[in-house]
């Protein structure tokens, strides 16, 4: 794992987004990892807004639409979450691959073997002991 870095709080996380997104490319698949509650939506909605250019941008969780799409100046962005999967074979109906070029943030991407491996980054959240913060690595494939 790369750069494990403590986050504190909100504005913590907001930051380690925007440094983040810098790093992205059209193509890439993120894999966002971690327990529920260890902020991967809090992370994915602030890489968001740093893509999009707009820190007050509206991210809803995708966690009933299961993905919200977005445009970016830098590439359309779809964020997925796919906690909801009853099957992985669900997941070929969300085309999530389909555009060579768009980023994907993938939450719960263990449901989809095949999206799980196609992933470019891996960012690993965790709730550290004591519950104050939290942890993030990112490893790039």
């Amino acid at each position: 794992m790369l750069n494990e870095t403590f986050l504190p709080d909100d504005d913590a996380t907001a930051a380690f987004g925007a440094t983040l997104a810098a790093t992205l490319q059209p193509g890439d698949i993120v894999r966002l990892e971690g327990d529920l509650g260890a902020g991967k939506t809090a992370l994915a909605r602030a890489v968001i807004r740093a893509l999009a250019g707009d820190t007050a941008l509206e991210v809803p969780s995708p966690t009933f639409a299961i993905v919200q799409p977005y445009d970016t100046p830098l590439a359309p962005v779809l964020h997925a979450d796919l906690y909801r999967l009853a099957d992985a074979s669900e997941v070929d109906e969300l085309g999530l691959l389909d555009d060579p070029e768009a980023i994907v943030l993938v939450e719960w991407a263990e449901r989809a073997p095949e999206i799980a491996t196609a992933a470019s980054v891996v960012v690993t959240l965790a709730i550290p002991p004591g519950g104050n913060g939290r942890m993030a690595g990112v490893t790039r494939r």
